[in-house]
Formats: C-alpha cells, sequence, structure tokens
C-alpha cells in the first residue's frame, strides 16, 4: 500500500530506481537545488482552482490508499511481459530509448509497463499516494523512473523540449481549462513529439447514470460552466473528485490552437450488445464514454479560424 499520511506539497520531485533524478531534465532553478528536496509553491491560480486541486488530490489518495480498481500497479505477470500489455499502434518504432512523459499517470502501472520495456520514464501526478505506487513498484521491480509531485497545469520545473512522447490517460477532467495543459505538453515536447491523450466524452459527463423511460437522458447542459454535479454509484464517474465538462472545441480545437495536428482519433470500445440495462457497458452502447487522441507538435501554435459566431 502506498504511504497515505499527510500529501507532500505540490511541485516536488522524486526519483525511482539507480540513478536518482536526471539533472538535464528539470530547471536548474532555486526551487529545484541539487538534491531536489520536496519544496513549498503557490498553486500557479486563485484560491478556487487551488481547493479543486486540494480535493482531487484528497480524492485520488484515498483511493490509492482503498485500491480502487484506477489505482491498481501492474501485475507482475504484466511487467515480465510489458509490450503484450501496452498498445503502442501510434508510437512509431516502439518505446525503447524514447524519452517519456506519463502525465497525470500515477499508480504504478502507466510509468512502470513503459519503463519495463526499455522507455526513459517520467511521471506526473497530483497525488502523493498515487506516485507512492509508482516508486514502490520501480524499486520492486529494480526500474529507473521519475516522479514530480504537480498539477498538470504546471510542468515550469521541466526545460523545454525534453520528451519525445507525453502520454496522459483520462484526466483532464478533474481540471476546468484543457487549453492550459495543451499548452504545457506543447512545451515540453519536442517538436513533432507526439501526444497521446485520452478523455471524458461531453456526452458522457451530460447523460444520466441509469436509464429511464426514454432512455439515457441529458442532465447537465452542454455549456455548463463549474464542477459537475456530483453523482453517486456511476462506473462512469469518479467519486469524491470534482470534475469538469471539456466540450469538442475545447478537446479538439484546442489542440490545434496548442500547436498540434491531430493525426488519429479512437473511441474505446467498451459496449456489450447483451449487456443488461444499467450496467457500464449497456451504456457504452449508446454513450462512448471515453476519446482517444493522438496529436503530433507542429512547433507552432495554429491561428484560430474565423467562423460564424464566434
Amino acid at each position: 500500500m502506498p504511504d497515505c499520511d499527510e500529501p507532500q506539497p505540490f511541485n516536488s520531485v522524486g526519483a525511482a530506481g539507480i540513478g536518482g533524478v536526471d539533472p538535464s531534465r528539470v530547471r536548474p532553478t532555486a526551487t529545484h537545488a541539487a538534491q531536489f528536496a520536496p519544496t513549498e509553491r503557490e498553486p500557479p491560480a486563485s484560491q478556487p482552482f487551488a481547493a479543486i486541486l486540494t480535493h482531487n488530490r484528497r480524492g485520488w489518495d484515498d483511493m490509492a490508499c482503498r485500491g480502487h480498481p484506477l489505482a491498481r500497479p501492474a501485475s507482475e505477470e504484466e511487467v515480465r511481459e510489458p509490450l503484450a500489455n501496452l498498445d503502442l499502434s501510434w508510437i512509431d518504432g516502439g518505446v525503447s530509448g524514447k524519452r517519456i512523459l506519463c502525465l497525470a499517470g500515477g499508480g504504478g502501472r502507466q510509468s512502470v509497463l513503459y519503463a519495463a520495456a526499455g522507455a526513459d520514464v517520467t511521471v506526473v501526478d497530483l497525488s502523493p499516494a498515487m506516485l507512492a505506487l509508482d516508486r514502490q513498484m520501480a524499486a520492486r521491480h529494480g526500474l529507473n523512473l521519475r516522479t514530480i509531485l504537480t498539477t498538470m497545469h504546471d510542468l515550469s520545473m521541466l526545460a523545454p523540449e525534453c520528451f519525445d512522447v507525453v502520454l496522459q490517460p483520462v484526466s483532464t477532467c478533474y481540471v476546468p481549462d484543457v487549453k492550459a495543459v495543451y499548452h504545457q505538453v506543447a512545451r515540453v515536447l519536442v517538436p513533432g513529439g507526439l501526444y497521446i491523450s485520452q478523455h471524458k466524452q461531453p456526452t458522457s459527463l451530460q447523460a444520466s447514470v441509469q436509464p429511464g423511460m426514454r432512455g439515457y437522458e441529458l442532465e447537465v447542459p452542454y455549456y455548463h460552466a463549474g464542477p459537475l454535479p456530483p453523482v453517486q454509484g456511476s462506473p462512469h464517474r469518479e467519486y469524491g473528485t470534482l470534475e469538469f465538462l471539456h466540450r469538442w472545441e475545447e478537446l479538439l480545437g484546442g489542440l490545434c490552437r496548442a500547436g498540434f495536428v491531430i493525426e488519429d482519433v479512437a473511441e474505446p470500445l467498451h459496449a456489450r450488445a447483451d449487456a443488461a440495462p444499467g450496467t457500464f457497458a449497456h451504456r457504452c452502447m449508446y454513450i462512448p464514454p471515453y476519446v482517444r487522441i493522438k496529436a503530433r507538435r507542429t512547433g507552432s501554435p495554429a491561428k484560430r479560424v474565423w467562423v460564424p459566431g464566434s
């Protein structure tokens, strides 16, 4: 189990495995001295945003300490055969030797499997308990990876153009501004680098958990502002966290305006035609929950095209 004591301050850097932190990957600032001790910094936003970060950090710390399915590390068998447990179809030439950032990807699974496959891995997460799982798994398997405790909005401790690939599992729903995340990713990726991210589809966040007389109904406006109303018993939401709906214009258009070209889009299949009404797989027959996006950094932000009413 991870260390579930009081959370560490934001923007602290740690390492697991042999070799510690690679100084060339971290900007030489006063807040990141030679030994890379945890440092105090103000969250990079106003107090309301800081409150959101604190709430979601505690939510994920709790899930990690309870062994939530989304906080389960890779198994011994998976680590022994990492390539059989990774989808590398969008990564040209495999991952061996590539500098990979697992963004908001703590939990001892993604980072560990990529490190076991030969990648040079850094993992960023908001939750100290999730990052503790990465360090524990790395130590158990003799893997070298770096962990950084910070929000996905603030990668300022990382040097520009220091990663070949950024991988982000479903996590942008926990922050109100996805555009800020995209710009941070663009800064740390090399020109031509890959950004592979997965997001919750807006319709899934709008729709009811259970079907009614007319099926699954839209309960939240598409232009909803602020955190989504809390729900219980939903396999599509994480209880105890604050989540935000991002429109397609933000998810896709925001990528283009941050300097990316979208090369592919996929909707991971979770639907089953024989699923019982109200189950995760039944709802997925009508509302795909996730979208996966392959984007490549072009080197310069795209100009926004004017459309009527914009």
